[in-house]
């Protein structure tokens, strides 16, 4: 039995690169929680010129968002596993809208904040 049921468990064996492409695009939101969280600890803990509970809010908001993304990840990762698995489209995802205009608010607060 392989795991997670919900996912493996339903439809049929698709062909594996079908799989393993949809990993890699699950690995690489993974790769963008990781630098969010990383830009998140960096910034709390850098002296950056500005005040600092704006500077823990934004730090604390970029470690949300890595959270977010890293769990959305594991969501999209499934729901497009059992499509594949099923032979249905793939289905959309808000996650990169998401991701995008956190990360352009998150910008444009910072270059705000420290002009």
């Amino acid at each position: 039995m392989r795991w997670p049921k919900s996912v493996y468990g339903t439809g049929s064996e698709p062909d594996y690169r079908f799989s393993f492409a949809n990993e890699r695009t699950a690995l690489a939101w993974n790769r963008t929680a990781l630098a969010l969280l990383a830009g998140g600890v960096a910034l709390n803990t850098l002296d950056v010129p500005m005040h600092d509970v704006l500077k823990h809010l934004i730090a604390a908001g970029l470690v949300l968002l890595a959270g977010l993304t890293a769990a959305a990840s594991w969501l999209r990762w499934a729901k497009e596993e059992r499509a594949v698995r099923r032979g249905e489209p793939l289905p959309s995802s808000p996650l990169l809208a998401v991701v995008a205009a956190m990360t352009v608010l998150i910008a444009v607060v910072l270059v705000i904040a420290t002009v």
